[in-house]
């Protein structure tokens, strides 16, 4: 959908008296599409609600403040990417390289089709006490689900410091890759090969 096109529907859904989850995802898009054309630091309630054509009190009725806009992104995102991998596991081969390469494909599917605003977002949640602490609880829940669909597949218990290694390592690969630094595929033949020799070593 063209960008033109993107807000005439964001203006004409703003027009309309939506429920509350149609108004919350109508913000979330333009929260995105701020994020993605203009950056995070562009991103404040009152941009979003002069962008979504609403008064400032909605946004602040869905977000609270600036931290909690953010927290919901990441929130979505990390949904997002627990909904690909839970997919691909229920139809993937049950081998450990079927699984690495589930979740490896799974990690640089979201982060690419979040696009290069993941980025920003993450760096911003880093940033704030408050956001880095979500940040950490939904990574290591993350890499528990990773760490449960790997552990049948080695000799010994897989180090949860290990996992998170290798899943902070993806982030870093994928991230670099939304930026067009190298292609996806070698982004995720880089996690398939760290998820496998972790899994070999335990």
């Amino acid at each position: 959908m063209s960008s033109k096109r993107s807000e005439s529907v964001v203006q004409v859904a703003a027009k309309k008296r939506l429920s509350k989850d149609e108004r919350s995802r109508q913000l979330m898009d333009v929260a995105w599409s701020i994020v993605r054309s203009e950056g995070t630091d562009a991103l404040t309630l009152g941009y979003l609600a002069e962008r979504a054509g609403v008064t400032k009190p909605v946004v602040y009725d869905h977000f609270g403040t600036r931290t909690g806009l953010l927290g919901a992104l990441y929130r979505e995102y990390d949904s997002r990417q627990h909904a690909l991998m839970d997919e691909a596991l229920r139809t993937s081969g049950k081998s450990l390289a079927a699984v690495a390469r589930v979740i490896a494909a799974a990690y640089v599917n979201c982060v690419m089709e979040m696009g290069r605003e993941m980025p920003g977002v993450s760096a911003a949640l880093a940033g704030s006490p408050e956001l880095g602490a979500l940040k950490k609880e939904l990574e290591a829940a993350f890499s528990v689900k990773c760490r449960g669909a790997l552990q049948p597949f080695a000799k010994q218990r897989i180090a949860p410091a290990a996992m998170r290694a290798v899943l902070g390592a993806a982030e870093a690969v994928s991230f670099a890759a939304a930026a067009g630094e190298f292609d996806p595929v070698d982004a995720e033949n880089e996690i398939y090969d760290a998820i496998v020799r972790i899994v070999r070593r335990a």
